[in-house]
Parts: C-alpha cells; structure tokens; sequence
C-alpha cells in the first residue's frame, strides 16, 4: 500500500464541513445531545458548527481590509488556546487553519493530563484557558495518576472522546467574541524593517495566503504549525510531505522565511502515532482491566463534576509486548526510513522500533484506550510505529490481546521543523523579530498539554503588544507554564520537551489543587485574560481555604483530649502537647470531615474546600520553608540583564565558554542565566557580585541592568 492510499484512510477525526450550506448549518448540533446547563458547566453554550466563520471569513478582500490585532497560525491546542486568549485581551483576533473541521482536533493520542502535563492542564484552566473545560466535558475515563504519592505530585489524567472535545473546542471559539476564524493555508510572513525604537531587526506585519493575491495585516502574528513546517509522513520506505495523516501539507514558504529571512536557526525533530485498531477484534480478556476512579476529579476550577458519569466511564486495558514482537521489529528495520533518520524522537514516548532497540529484552506495556464512547476504534498507547502497514499487523498480532486484531488506520511518523526556542524571550516573542510569536511544537516540545499552555501565554503576549502593553512573564516559582518556558528559552531542546513535576524545583507549592489561588488572581488582576466569573470564584476560594485554616489553628487541645475526641487516630500516647487542628490535619488518618462532626460550628461551612484544607495542611510546614527559599530566589533571579550586554568584554571573571553562551542566548534575567547549561555556578556568583549594588559597583550595576523586572506575583497565602 502506498502513501497515497493510506492518506484516504478514514482515521475517525471528524468529517470535513466544507459541503454546509446556510440552510443546514444548524443541523449539524443536535439540542438533546449538547445541552445548554447552568451547573456545573457555567461556561457551557450549545454546539454550533464553525461554517458560518468560513462563510464571513473566506473571502480574501475582506481580510485584505482589515487591520487585526492578532493573527493566530494553527488551530490545535496551542493555536486555539492562543486565540482565545488574545481575544479575552480584546485584540481582534484571526485565526488562520487549513481546515475548519480539524479544529480542536486531536491528533495522537485521545487524553488529557497526567503527572506534570496535568499541572498544566490545571493552570492553563485558572488563566481561564479552553482545554479543562474541554477536558471536564469530553472525558470518558477519568483517573488520578501517582495516587500513592503525594498531591503534589499526582496527575489528574482523563481518556477523551474525541467528537466532543473537538465540537467543544469548535463551539467556544465560535462564541469567543474579537476572535474571526479562516481557511486558508500560510505561504509566508511579511516582513519590513524593525522599528528603532524596539529590540529586534525584524517586524511582522502579517501574513500572504497561499493561492491569494491579498495579504493580511497584524501588528502581532503567532505560529502555532505543530507538525506542519515542512512536516513529511513515513510509512515503511514511502515518504510523502504533510504534518498529519489526511491533512494537506503546508506551505514551503514559511520555513524559507523563517530561517532565509529571518535569520533563525532551524532543526528537525521526529514523532509519531500508532495504527487505530478496530474494538471489536480486541480479545479484553486476555488484558488487564483499568476502571476510571469511583470519582472522577475534574480539571477545571469552575466544575464541580464531569459530564460523563462514573457509571458511564469506560476502563481502559493494559498488556505487554513479546519476544516476537522485538524479532519483528529488527526483521523489518530496512523497511523503516524514519526509524533510520538522524531526526531526534521524544525520549518518553518513543515508537515501538525505539523501545525496542534501545532497551533489548524487554517487555513494554501497551494501553489499550478508548476512543469515544460509541467509537469503534482503540487507541494503543506504546504502539507507535512507523513500519510498513503488513508489518504493522504482523507485530501487533503477536500480542496475545491482540492475536486477532484487525487495523483500520496505520500508524505513521512524521519529521517537521522547529525553531530553536533559545532565540525567543519568556513573553515568546521572537527576540529578533518585532511582533513575532511562537508556541507549541515548533518551539521543540511535544505533548497537547506543553502547546496549551505556551499558546495560552503566547496569545497573552502578543494582544498585549498589539496594544501598547508592556510583556508579562511568570516565574518559574509561581508555575509550571513559567517552568515550561524558562526551560525553553533558556536551555534549549535537544529533543521533544515533555514536562514532569521533577523539572520544577517548587513542586511542594505548585500544586494542581492551587492553580486557581496562584494564577486567576493574577490573571485577572496583572496580565487581563482572566473573566471576572472565574476571578470571583478563586477569591471565593481564597477567602475560604484562609478562613478554615484560621478556623483549624483556633481548635487547640492537648494531644490527650485529642486521643478522646478521636479515639482511633494513630497518636502516640507519649504526646503531651497541645496541638491545633491544623496540626492534627496533618496525620494521615484524620480526615476534616472527621474534625467537622466533632466540630460542626466551626467547621462544617466549610466542607465543600475539605480536601484543599487537608493538602494546605499537610504541606504547610513544608511550603513555609520553600516560600523564604522562593523568596530569596526572586531577590537574584529578577535582576534583568541587559539586552544589549557585551558579554565577550565584559569586566567579570567568565571563562570564554560562558561567555560566548550568554552572548549567544542574552538571557533576560540572572535566574535564566543560570540555568543554561556550560554556564557554572562560580560564573553566576561573578555576575550576582558584579551586579548587588554596593560600594564601586553602582555604577556597573546602571549598566548591566535596566532596573528589576516586574515582581512576579507571590504566592498568595493561604494560611
């Protein structure tokens, strides 16, 4: 089979919109399906199809009049989610994707979250973001993952289907208002000089679509391409040019801009997919059984349940590869070009040939997951591959759940373009190119969750430059998008980024039960992407977790009155003395539904915050300590460098090396100088000396510093 024939295999995303017409545009949603319901969905509106958006929108004399704000290139996680979030801004947004139909849609793998990425997830939610909602309305196996750990470190995880996250997506974006939407494919940006008045030697004043005479005109443009920049597909030895299986490939010309025009610095970057299996050649029984949690956590701070009950949540199923499976991959790798390619692929979520070369002997685990509620498809997760459709079967059917499975779309990998993320400041902007936005994987990352939250950001930014605002950042004290993007802009990527709570060195206070306390406050009080409805309900929350903290610290006994109060807590009788509520909380086995019947007065109105009360109290002595580290942290890592910084003439003991790396990168602050690697920690002592305003250095200080950059937001305190 050749690639042209794979590429008119239906792989289940959703059915092209093109043939709507006005008078069956309503149609397409059916009421009884998408409900319109106040609670727990308070942002819920009914589903509408995305044709109405073409019809206004398709004609190029009509954008050629129109001057946006912001253009938005892309219409995955980080395009959809950028968009929207430059049109809370209230800059007049476009967004430009090759398919109406495609958007929301999800490409890979049909879940949500995990350990780390749902972190993400949870603050990409409290900036008042689309993919929690999405998530909370879509999800049909909902879970907590490192459970047996600490609730800093658990990941709240959902399996998707894949209809209703896509018409979800489609019918808030058709809701946003500011926010236009377009066919059209990309064939350049337009450039002009930069303005003296700003860093940079470039300006993006907008973008040329293909088979289009008219160009159209942003003061910002973000590129949100995924895949798509000079993406190829590979299946066996057949190589064919594309970003996604189904799609059409996109424009030549933006890569040309980007490294020929604007000078950047390109590489190449790899992933891939695993074959659709159809549920019914399944044999389950030869697998194990995963059931969803007995209740389902939801994503979104607004939410108080999910849309699919526990009842109604599908398992998923976990097998394993065998011996056979391993001898099928080393028979075939002279038919597998993309396994042979120099292309680097994701270290945590490779193809099968890549598990299977790297770790000899091995068995691997296969998920066997859902793709709808009424799909007929399964997703196995482990499974990408990217060897010829035959071969593919012929592996899979050496797996015993899968003896008999019948494959309804190949798996594939794709090779695409990147920007080295080093050459883009924390707000995402292009440091050498005015107006110029990038988010998601042609910064270098991979996953929905890692581009949600750098298009969330990147769309913040660039609405507040196209009107006259100063750029935000977050910290990587106070987030995990702030980790996500100090680690991009400053290290760089030398294969796909993937985010784990391990790469935050916070991680006790950036917790997913607190995004809300964090982030809406601030994002609606300092960065303006927040809704007053949310920000309401994270103050309600904030002066409620404050006031049943007070409320357990006021409880005071002895630990021997406690041990009667409670008499099957495990307290050893040699404790003596008095403790608080908030103190007790903090054993294992007490509950504050335990100390609420004994206690009713005090603290039943406060019962709904329960298991918020238990984790701030259970970590209260350690995010104590980490807040005097945090803010010790913020004293050095604010210091903003210099653009302009003569790094190789510089007066400071610096070996070569570090020189010629911070001249390469400038790093905006102190912080992100130190986390480069080659730089060493005596050549951060040298600049943090060099730039403490005492005694002589005053003066050096004036020209090494253009003042502190904006006070990240603290962290609220919630005790």
């Amino acid at each position: 089979m050749d690639l042209a024939s794979l590429l008119s295999l239906s792989c289940g995303f959703g059915s092209d919109l093109r043939g709507c017409s006005r008078s069956n545009l309503h149609d397409k949603a059916r009421p009884e399906d998408y409900a319109q319901t106040e609670e727990p969905f308070t942002l819920m509106k009914k589903f509408t199809s995305l044709r109405h958006a073409s019809l206004v929108c398709r004609q190029s004399s009509h954008l050629a009049t129109k001057h946006y704000d912001v253009i938005v290139v892309g219409g995955g996680h980080a395009g959809t989610e950028a968009a929207a979030a430059s049109a809370r801004l209230g800059a007049e947004t476009l967004l430009v994707t090759q398919k109406l139909s495609t958007i929301g849609a999800l490409s890979c793998n049909p879940s949500l979250g995990g350990v780390g990425k749902g972190h993400l997830v949870k603050e990409v939610d409290a900036l008042d973001g689309l993919c929690g909602r999405a998530g909370d309305w879509a999800g049909i196996h909902f879970s907590i993952l490192n459970r047996r750990k600490g609730p800093a470190v658990w990941g709240p995880r959902a399996q998707l289907d894949r209809q209703y996250y896509k018409k979800f997506i489609q019918t808030e974006l058709s809701n946003t208002p500011n926010l236009s939407l377009v066919e059209g494919s990309v064939e350049e940006l337009l450039v002009t000089e930069a303005d003296p008045e700003k860093p940079g030697h470039h300006r993006v004043t907008g973008i040329q679509l293909a088979n289009s005479l008219n160009p159209i005109s942003a003061s910002s443009v973000i590129l949100t391409t995924g895949t798509f920049l000079s993406g190829s597909l590979f299946v066996g030895r057949t190589t064919s040019p594309g970003g996604r299986i189904g799609d059409a490939p996109s424009a030549s010309g933006l890569s040309h801009t980007l490294k020929e025009i604007l000078g950047l610095k390109l590489g190449r970057l790899r992933t891939g997919t695993p074959p659709r299996i159809i549920k019914d050649s399944v044999d389950f029984s030869q697998a194990k059984r995963h059931a969803p949690d007995s209740q389902p956590t939801p994503f979104s701070f607004l939410n108080s349940e999910t849309r699919c009950k526990p009842e109604e949540q599908l398992p998923c199923h976990l097998t394993y590869t065998t011996a056979a499976v391993e001898q099928v991959v080393h028979d075939s790798l002279q038919l597998n070009h993309h396994i042979q390619q120099d292309a680097k692929g994701p270290r945590y979520c490779p193809s099968i040939e890549s598990r299977v070369l790297r770790f000899p002997g091995r068995s691997h685990q296969v998920w066997l997951e859902p793709e709808g509620l009424n799909s007929e498809l399964i997703y196995p997760q482990g499974l990408s591959m990217t060897m010829p459709p035959e071969t593919q079967l012929q592996l899979i059917r050496e797996i015993p759940a899968l003896h008999r499975a019948e494959i309804h779309t190949p798996g594939y990998g794709v090779q695409y373009d990147f920007v080295c993320p080093t050459q883009l400041s924390p707000s995402l902007q292009v440091k050498s190119t005015q107006g110029l936005f990038l988010a998601g994987q042609i910064n270098g990352t991979t996953g929905y969750e890692e581009a949600a939250a750098q298009g969330l950001w990147a769309g913040v930014n660039a609405a507040r430059s196209a009107l006259s605002k100063p750029p935000v950042a977050l910290s990587r004290t106070e987030s995990y998008i702030g980790v996500l993007i100090d680690d991009l802009v400053s290290r760089g990527v030398t294969e796909p980024y993937r985010m784990f709570t391990s790469r935050a060195e916070f991680r006790t206070s950036l917790r997913p039960d607190n995004a809300d306390i964090r982030l809406s406050l601030k994002g609606f009080e300092e960065v303006g992407c927040v809704s007053l409805h949310r920000y309401k309900a994270a103050v309600r929350a904030q002066d409620h977790l404050q006031e049943g903290l007070a409320a357990l610290q006021a409880l005071t006994q002895s630990s021997h009155r406690w041990r009667q109060t409670l008499p099957n807590i495990n307290m050893s009788e040699n404790k003596s003395a008095v403790m608080t509520g908030l103190e007790l909380l903090q054993y294992s086995d007490v509950s504050f539904e335990m100390l609420s019947s004994e206690f009713p007065q005090q603290l039943s109105p406060f019962l709904e915050f329960s298991q918020r009360l238990k984790i701030e109290a259970v970590y209260r002595p350690h995010c104590d300590e980490q807040r005097k580290e945090i803010e010790r942290i913020k004293k050095e890592e604010n210091m903003a460098l210099s653009p302009d910084m003569d790094y190789l003439s510089l007066p400071v003991s610096l070996s070569q090396e570090v020189r010629e790396i911070l001249d390469r990168i400038r790093p905006a602050t102190l912080g992100a100088a130190s986390r480069l690697q080659g730089v060493t920690p005596a050549a951060i002592v040298h600049l943090l000396n060099y730039v403490q305003p005492t005694g002589g250095h005053r003066g050096k200080r004036h020209h090494l510093l253009q003042g502190r950059t904006q006070e990240p937001g603290a962290m609220k305190n919630t005790q």
